[in-house]
């Protein structure tokens, strides 16, 4: 059962919802379920034995979501559920003629300065080009000088050789979350010196890190947004991870993993080919998200 209800919300606007009959939503549910478990799999299975892993560790470590969290289905703002049980309890829901849905008032009242911040981010960053010349140097710029590591798997060219591929470059990365990583030595010779408060100014497509945290921004605005576009966002970044670790310093043989050799000029246009398809992938996801802010910032 699917029909259209219009419902007065509490700050006196009027929604109108899709409405799912509980044996729909549940079916939809139990297939984000499936894909979520499918997903988390390699993780828990490595969070059971205590073993970390270098790359995937980091969609679990940096970026705050819970894999319990990923796993909740949300279907996002302007859809109402039948029989919704508990998530009537929820916060930032309500119920409308016995179906539970997003109550976009008291979830704005929450999260409005993170919607608008995010809005503007990703308006500013759709309407730049992609810059696609910075070759993954960020991740030797965070080992630059330095012997003491975030990860403990060894470097492939060794301290020095390291050293030498990070000066015989230019450094220019926009992205402020992956500049902070940055030694004190290697913070220098960066380009530019991008600020927490410079990111809308900065931010552009063809930045690996940029496209990542389109998984951050997505779930953030939970549940306003739906959860499979959480997850596509997801799946975006640990695509683009395995590329950036490829790319970097480290050895990851061990873990299954080829370099992508950017000291070389093979390399390099290995690196840019796959640069530009994130950038293509991460392009669309970003319209996604913002055709869901849309109703949130109007």
């Amino acid at each position: 059962m699917e029909r259209t209800a219009t419902a007065t919300s509490g700050a006196g606007t009027t929604d109108a919802a899709v409405v799912l009959s509980r044996r729909r939503w549940t079916r939809l549910e139990a297939e984000h379920h499936r894909r979520v478990d499918a997903l988390l799999r390699g993780h828990r299975e490595r969070a059971r034995r205590g073993e970390k892993h270098p790359v995937e560790d980091f969609l679990f470590t940096y970026y705050s979501l819970r894999p319990a969290r990923l796993r909740r289905w949300h279907p996002g703002a302007g859809v109402a559920l039948l029989a919704g049980g508990e998530r009537a309890t929820w916060r930032d829901h309500r119920v409308v003629d016995g179906a539970v849905t997003v109550d976009v008032p008291a979830f704005l009242a929450r999260r409005a300065t993170t919607v608008q911040h995010v809005s503007a981010l990703l308006t500013a960053t759709a309407e730049r080009p992609a810059h696609l010349g910075c070759f993954g140097l960020h991740e030797w710029a965070m080992v630059y000088g330095e012997p003491e590591h975030r990860h403990a798997v060894p470097l492939r060219l060794g301290q020095g050789g390291t050293d030498g591929v990070v000066e015989r470059h230019r450094l220019s990365c926009t992205h402020f979350d992956a500049y902070r990583f940055f030694t004190p030595r290697g913070a220098p010779l960066n380009a530019l010196r991008p600020t927490r408060e410079s990111t809308v100014e900065l931010e552009q497509p063809g930045c690996l890190h940029a496209t990542m945290d389109l998984y951050k921004w997505a779930y953030k605005l939970l549940p306003a947004v739906p959860s499979g576009l959480v997850v596509d966002a997801f799946e975006l970044a640990r695509d683009v991870r395995e590329l950036d670790m490829r790319a970097s310093p480290y050895d990851l043989t061990a873990f299954g993993y080829q370099p992508v050799r950017i000291e070389t000029a093979e390399g390099k246009a290995e690196y840019v080919a796959a640069q530009r398809k994130f950038a293509a992938r991460g392009t669309v996801l970003r319209t996604r998200l913002l055709a869901a802010l849309e109703p949130l910032v109007s």
